[in-house]
């Protein structure tokens, strides 16, 4: 989707002080382009390693053996992406659960986050996390669409809530859930290209819009646009162990 405006949409992230792209990997198939971007842009962007739940088939062994000889080659920002998704498809659930287990483990084992998708599956993917729980594990549920109640469970698992366009959606629900969650719980993201905040819904979306997102945060949460930044920076920087 990027392939030819990528260095103005980096000059234009930058410029809105969106200082650091994190890219989460999908399966085999995209990691050189990964690798590629992370080159071109060294101190912008930075590689995950994982495999994503839609790209966990009959064959998902042989993907998760590509993710593990990874992540024993060199350090990576997180475990990701990495989850379950019941929305698209059910064919797999077994192997979606068996992988995401996997992949815990790994994140636990390299001390880095886990970035969890859970699509139509929040409560059960939940409960994978609950009994992989361990001191070393942590991470983000990423774009997260839940409840008051849901992201408490996630919040006392030592997991971090991550906040992306929905959040701006008229009829997304996050604004009955973000008045009762302490900055100190919550990242930002895009999703990128998918779900572009309000009033850019719709189109291609692009780190840029990051500020959007902050903006509905201090609405939700009467609180300065500053406070957001800081707090939401500040964990960001711990989650991912950057010490630029």
């Amino acid at each position: 989707e990027f392939d030819k405006d990528l260095d103005e949409i980096m000059e234009m992230s930058e410029s809105k002080s969106v200082k650091r792209v994190y890219m989460p990997n999908i399966d085999s198939t995209t990691i050189d382009r990964m690798m590629e971007v992370e080159s071109r842009y060294k101190d912008q962007s930075f590689a995950m390693m994982g495999l994503h739940p839609c790209s966990v088939k009959k064959d998902f062994e042989k993907e998760l053996y590509i993710v593990e000889e990874w992540l024993g080659r060199r350090p990576f920002a997180a475990v990701g992406e990495i989850g379950t998704d019941l929305y698209w498809d059910k064919t797999y659930w077994g192997e979606q659960q068996e992988a995401l287990r996997i992949q815990l483990q790994w994140a636990a084992k390299y001390n880095v986050p886990a970035i969890i998708h859970c699509r139509e599956s929040i409560d059960e993917t939940i409960e994978i996390v609950e009994k992989e729980k361990s001191d070393q594990l942590k991470g983000i549920f990423h774009c997260f669409t839940g409840s008051l109640q849901q992201a408490e469970k996630i919040i006392a698992l030592g997991f971090k809530i991550g906040i992306g366009g929905v959040s701006t959606f008229k009829n997304g629900g996050l604004d009955k859930v973000i008045p009762d969650l302490l900055l100190d719980d919550l990242v930002l993201e895009t999703d990128s290209p998918y779900l572009a905040p309000v009033p850019n819904r719709g189109k291609r979306n692009d780190p840029s819009n990051i500020p959007m997102i902050a903006d509905r945060i201090c609405e939700l949460k009467s609180c300065s646009k500053e406070e957001v930044a800081r707090k939401t920076t500040s964990l960001a920087n711990l989650l991912f162990h950057y010490e630029g």
